[in-house]
């Protein structure tokens, strides 16, 4: 058995089963990963992946199984290179980010400029998309850190950190009916057609249950990711806007008026989440800490020593976090 044969099934899984993507990413040959997949298999006694013809068709029972393996094989050898580099080159790297629009556009900025003045050597990689795909992205090991609101808990493999605490407003033009509004209701809100996220994205289901709870049935006419799109919707009257706080920017939103809506919805908590078992280099801690403050070094070695996803998750339950 050779790392490279690990490297191949692995690689080869999520490409979606694609083996000349998987060359492709990887600039080698697809016979060569094939024959490499196929002496593994024979070496193992046990097929890793099915097959139709000569296309791979899904991953076997026994195939799920050694790729968890595998994956945490590959894992504790890029943790090696870490710790090596980390000696060689404290200073030089990577860091590759997953998160969601909201975060890089309004809450991650700052972090990344102070960030990349103080290690110009490191390159930074972000990476947009779903919270699943985020936390699929940091389980799996393809980024170094998963940044969102939603879905970070389903991935037993994570440890996630809690980074500051958020609620929501409601965006109107200026001439709205509600624009004057003072102390906004909930029913005043299902009143009007509702421009808001897409359900799984930046604390959507925080906004569902509210409705729920006092048996209101909002008109959700839009949905988006992105909490531009949202204002540009609210813009051309679709409906009003439910987003992130730190979404409206007074400077620039000068056309909208934001009305405080924390006291109708439960306030969401941002974490940051990364693999367990992952060697953090020290401009990784010291990026977390920049991100959330009362994330230290010492607070993280501490989390990570947790023996159990439920411990992490009461380590964390007393922590006072900022809020936004």
């Amino acid at each position: 058995m050779k790392l490279q044969q690990l490297r191949y099934v692995w690689e080869v899984a999520h490409h979606d089963l694609n083996v000349s993507a998987t060359a492709a990413s990887l600039y080698t040959s697809q016979p060569g990963i094939s024959k490499q997949i196929r002496l593994l298999e024979d070496e193992l006694g046990v097929e890793i992946f099915s097959r139709s013809g000569k296309h791979l068709t899904r991953v076997t029972p026994a195939g799920e199984q050694i790729l968890k393996i595998a994956g945490e094989i590959l894992g504790q050898v890029e943790s090696i290179k870490q710790l090596s580099q980390e000696h060689n080159s404290p200073h030089s790297g990577s860091l590759s980010i997953a998160t969601t629009h909201t975060q890089a556009r309004y809450a991650l900025p700052p972090v990344i400029q102070g960030f990349i003045s103080k290690y110009p050597q490191v390159s930074l990689h972000m990476h947009q998309g779903t919270p699943i795909q985020i936390s699929e992205k940091a389980a799996d090991g393809t980024v170094d850190f998963a940044i969102a609101t939603e879905a970070l808990d389903l991935f037993s493999d994570l440890l996630m950190m809690p980074c500051y605490r958020w609620n929501r407003c409601v965006l109107v033009p200026r001439d709205h009916p509600l624009a004057g509004c003072s102390n906004l209701t909930l029913e005043q809100v299902a009143e009007h057609q509702i421009v808001t996220y897409v359900f799984g994205f930046t604390g959507r289901s925080k906004l569902d249950d509210a409705f729920k709870e006092k048996n209101l049935t909002p008109k959700v006419v839009f949905t988006a990711t992105d909490a531009d799109v949202i204002k540009t919707y609210v813009r051309l009257g679709l409906g009003i806007g439910i987003v992130a706080h730190m979404a409206y920017d007074p400077k620039v939103d000068t056309d909208l008026v934001a009305i405080e809506a924390g006291h109708l919805f439960d306030s969401s908590v941002t974490s940051i989440g990364f693999r367990k078992g992952t060697y953090l280099r020290g401009y990784m801690y010291d990026f977390i800490s920049t991100f959330a403050p009362h994330l230290t070094r010492d607070t993280v070695d501490r989390a990570m020593a947790l023996p159990t996803k439920e411990a992490q998750e009461s380590f964390f339950d007393d922590m006072e976090l900022p809020v936004y």
